[in-house]
């Protein structure tokens, strides 16, 4: 049975092949993507994952770098760095859980990247689930100037 994770996997690869090799066609890329995901909702969802992740490309990048202390997007290996792309995409865009896009962002990383990939992959995607991401509100109630003259 066909799963949703195996369009990440396919979306994975074609980011991968689009960071390397940005004369990638459109045409090439949409015929492997149906090719590997012959299930028609599947394959709309991975080219969906594709489609947003260059989309928003440039501010996935700067959330993922700002994350990453030392760590400039272009330094990362490629699949981390796409794993990433993808979690942060499906977490800010579609509305995923973050544990599932966390889960499915390590998954991936153990499959396709190198042994400390994953740990990498965890520590900054866990860092930018929307949750991590919202401002905090204070704990300290404010004085007003009222209080202060007392």
């Amino acid at each position: 049975m066909p799963r949703r994770t195996d369009a990440r996997k396919t979306a994975l690869q074609m980011l991968y092949l689009i960071d390397l090799n940005p004369d990638t066609s459109l045409q090439q890329m949409h015929r492997t993507i149906e090719e590997n995901l012959p299930n028609a909702e599947l394959s709309e969802f991975a080219e969906q994952l594709v489609s947003g992740v260059r989309t928003h490309l440039p501010a996935i990048d700067k959330l993922i770098e700002d994350t990453s202390q030392n760590w400039r997007i272009e330094r990362m290996a490629p699949t981390d760095r796409n794993v990433m792309r993808l979690a942060v995409f499906e977490m800010h865009h579609l509305g995923t859980p973050s544990p599932v896009a966390i889960n499915e962002a390590v998954e991936l990383a153990k499959e396709f990247g190198s042994a400390n990939s994953a740990a990498f992959v965890n520590g900054i995607i866990d860092r930018l689930t929307p949750e991590s991401l919202k401002p905090r509100p204070s704990s300290e109630p404010h004085e007003t100037e009222n209080e202060n003259s007392s």
